[in-house]
This record gives C-alpha cells, structure tokens and sequence, in this order.
C-alpha cells in the first residue's frame, strides 16, 4: 500500500524496506515496503527504485530478508535460501554492477557466521554497512567534484544521479548540490532522459527541492546548446566502468560525450569505487539491460507510438574512455590512463572497507 509521507530514499525499519517509489514522481511522493526479496526485486525490475547505488543498498536489504524469511535450521540450508535469492535479485537489472558487490557481501557475511541467527545478524549489518559506505563516498565524491565546477557555470546532466538514485548524497548531482551550497554560480540543464524520462521527472524534482536553478530540456537540444557556448561542463554518473574507464551509463550518455568533445565541453563521469568493475577489461564486456519496447511506445498510459511498431529499447549505452575528461570517485578525481589507477583505487575502497 503506498502512501504520500515525507521519507527517506531507502529506509529500513526493523523487519522491512521502505523505498521511495519512484514512478508516482513528480506527481506525488509515495512509498512502498518489501516485506521479502521478491518485493524486492519487482521494485527493482520496475523502477520503483533505480540508480546503480540505490539499486545495491536495496539488493543487501534483500538479502537480509532473505535470511530473516528463510526458516533454515542451519547455516548451509540458509546459505541456499540466501544464493537463490541472490541470483534472482542479479537478474533484476544486470548492468548495475553494485547489484552484484551487494549480494556477494551479503554471502560473504553469512559464510562468516556460527549459526542462522548469527548468519540473518550479519547479513542485515553487511546491508547497513553497504549504504553507510556509499554515503560516505557520495559526500566524498561531491567534494572533489565540486572543484572542478567553474565558479560561474552552466553544467549539463542526464538522467538522475541525486539521493533517489544514491539513497546517500547523489554522485553527479551532489557534485551540483556541493558546487552550489559552496556558492557558486551554477545553472543545470536537465535532460528529459527518454525514454523513462528520468531527468524531467526525478532530477528536476530534486533540484526543485534544493532550490538549486534548473531548465529541463529534450535530450536532442544538448547539441544546440554546446554549440552557442551555453554549456560549460557535463557530469554524468555511471552503472557499471570497465578497468580502463569505459563507461556504462543511462543510454544517451555516449551521444553527449562526443557532442562534448566536438563543442571542446569538459565530459566528467562520476561514480563511487562501487562502481568499478575491474574483472572487466572494456565497455564491449559490459552487460547492457534490453527493457520492455513499451517503455518507448508509451509514456505511461498513454499511447505515442503504434503498438505494433517494433522498438528498441536499450536502457544504457557505454562511452569510450577517450571521451571522457576525468573519473570522479570518492577517492579523488583520475584523467587518463586509467587503466591501473582504477584498479588501484577498487584495491583502496576495500582495504579501507
């Protein structure tokens, strides 16, 4: 049942998950709560929470009622429940790779552990801990963006990278929230993001909260803007970055990246460590989720292309690492090469973890 509250992106209250839900947005704020990892992974699957980081903190609370819904008597029977349950969350949608960080710590902790009741504490801590992290990094990260925000600047996103994607602070978008609270002059351009319109309808939401000063935009205006110098930067964020910095991202990102490098625009990606997934070499590695073709033939119930049109509907696109200027994490701000620096700094993120 949802209901229009004030609440957090992601919230864990005692037994169950209460997620924002983000397909009532812009129109109202209402939520719903996953009382086992099925609830879980349809809101996953149907955008009820989105945003590579979201998706993980919820796929770790998952696990945990996963574990806490198991009825194992021992730790090998729930260490079954717990892989199936995995691998129906990884299903969900496969190109964010914190999904999988999310569900392998979740396992890992219950391998630890001395009994089931030991084994359902574990996993619930793995899951507190995974988001305590990407709040840290997200704050982390918006500070080192931040300084490479012009102090008078027109910066230009795409898709939705704020606390709803995040469950934190935001990765792009909190390098806007840092740059503004820091008191530069910052105007965002917001791509509308087709075909699920993730731009107009959450990121303008959260820049309306902010207060931060916004224009929404259709994605093909990008171009035009670059060209009569109205664009000074653009921040993206990312779902998955292979070991040499190609980057998966919501699809559209590519077509910015050399829209940018024609214009000579600056094309910074920012994502926490999470995001890197070093066991693969290149962006042609990386998985990219095909959604439903009536997310393109509809805006929600209403009809904008014929029914019986074939559609295309690829959710992500990746860019090559050439195209883009720099990689924010929280650990600091990398150019290229990226290769071993990335590795690197995955290497860091655990050791500190």
């Amino acid at each position: 049942m949802c209901q229009s509250v004030e609440m957090k992106a992601i919230e864990w209250l005692d037994d169950r998950l209460r997620l924002i839900d983000q397909t009532t947005l812009p129109s109202g704020l209402a939520s719903i709560e996953c009382r086992a990892p099925e609830d879980v992974a349809e809101a996953i699957v149907n955008m009820r929470v989105r945003g590579a980081p979201a998706i993980g903190i919820a796929a770790g609370y998952g696990m945990a009622l996963a574990a806490a819904r198991s009825g194992a008597k021992d730790v090998p029977d729930l260490m079954r429940d717990l892989n199936a349950a995995a691998q129906m969350l990884r299903r969900t949608r496969p190109t964010a790779v914190q999904l999988f960080w999310a569900t392998d710590e979740a396992l890992k902790a219950a391998r630890e552990a001395a009994d089931v009741i030991d084994a359902t504490r574990r996993v619930l801590d793995a899951a507190h801990r995974l988001r305590e992290r990407e709040r840290r990094a997200n704050l982390a990260l918006a500070r080192h963006g931040a300084e490479l925000i012009p102090i008078v600047a027109n910066i230009l996103t795409h898709c939705n990278t704020g606390e709803l994607a995040t469950a934190g602070y935001g990765t792009a978008l909190g390098i806007v929230r840092t740059a503004h609270a820091q008191g530069k002059r910052i105007h965002v351009w917001v791509d509308e993001t087709r075909p699920a319109l993730q731009g107009a309808r959450l990121a303008a939401w959260e820049l309306l909260k902010e207060g931060i000063p916004h224009t929404v935009i259709v994605d093909s205006a990008a171009a035009s803007l670059m060209r009569r110098g109205k664009v000074d930067v653009v921040v993206v964020g990312a779902d998955r970055i292979a070991a040499n910095g190609d980057t998966a991202n919501k699809v559209g990102t590519y077509g910015l990246a050399v829209i940018a490098r024609a214009h000579g625009v600056p094309f910074y990606v920012a994502a926490p460590t999470s995001t890197i997934d070093p066991r693969l070499p290149n962006g042609d590695a990386i998985p990219i989720e095909e959604r439903s073709p009536d997310e393109i033939r509809r805006i929600g119930n209403m009809r904008i292309a014929p029914d019986g049109s074939p559609a295309l509907n690829l959710a992500f696109d990746v860019t090559p690492h050439d195209l883009i200027s720099a990689i924010v994490t929280e650990l600091g701000v990398i150019r290229s090469p990226y290769d071993h620096r990335l590795t690197s700094m995955v290497r860091d993120a655990l050791q500190a973890v």
